[in-house]
């Protein structure tokens, strides 16, 4: 808890300089964003070696792709919405600069009302609103088994929840994957056995989708510094 919080004033304190060299006219160097990734064992990395996981593969793509970003694994296995709001108040330490939300999924497993779904993501937003906090939340889609009417209610919560709070929205997770209209079968060579998490190829896939959604969220926090 010490070092994570003598990171967080460091963090800050390179930043400010950062900003004080702007302010004067001398050169710097882009900062180093933080950005925390709040969600699930889809964030986590379930059933995979950590190299392959979601975290470690968007960092190692942003990395080619020029940027010098953290990029925090706040994803528990199970977590729900509510459990997302139960800790996104601690998780946010004073360095980050943004946050992905990808959170649902297990909602949706457990039939969780849209309300109540809703309710805590929109709890989550107005937390990373209070801080001035630039999000990209990225969106889950229901089953047809729980009726059209749920359908309907829990898949509009993210493109409305993003349009309130202007945050960037990707409608799925799995955006790398389910292309061109492709059904669960199509991409089950990406999937673990569970046919719920991706692979590690799975993961390559869905990086390549989100990776630009984080360099349009990295711009965002360089126009607008907090």
């Amino acid at each position: 808890m010490i070092e994570r919080f003598t990171y967080g004033l460091t963090g800050a304190r390179n930043k400010a300089c950062a900003a004080i060299l702007v302010a004067i006219g001398l050169p710097v160097q882009a900062a180093e964003v933080d950005i925390l990734a709040l969600g699930d064992s889809l964030t986590q990395g379930y059933g995979l070696i950590e190299q392959e996981g979601f975290v470690p593969q968007l960092r190692a793509w942003l990395a080619a792709h020029g940027h010098d970003v953290r990029i925090v694994n706040g994803g528990v296995s199970g977590d729900t919405t509510a459990g997302g709001l139960s800790r996104v108040e601690w998780s946010l330490t004073p360095e980050i600069d943004a946050m992905i939300v990808t959170l649902g999924g297990n909602d949706l497993l457990r039939g969780v009302a849209p309300e109540v779904a809703r309710s805590n993501l929109d709890g989550i937003l107005k937390v990373a609103a209070a801080k001035d906090l630039e999000v990209l939340l990225i969106g889950m889609q229901a089953p047809g088994n729980y009726g059209q009417e749920y359908k309907v209610a829990f898949d509009a919560i993210y493109p409305e929840l993003a349009e309130e709070y202007g945050t960037l929205y990707l409608p799925s997770f799995f955006q790398g994957l389910m292309t061109d209209g492709a059904s669960p079968s199509d991409v089950a060579e990406f999937m673990q056995p569970d046919g719920i998490h991706p692979n590690g190829k799975g993961v390559a896939r869905i990086v390549e989708a989100i990776g630009p959604k984080i360099e349009e969220l990295i711009a965002r926090v360089s126009e607008n510094p907090s």
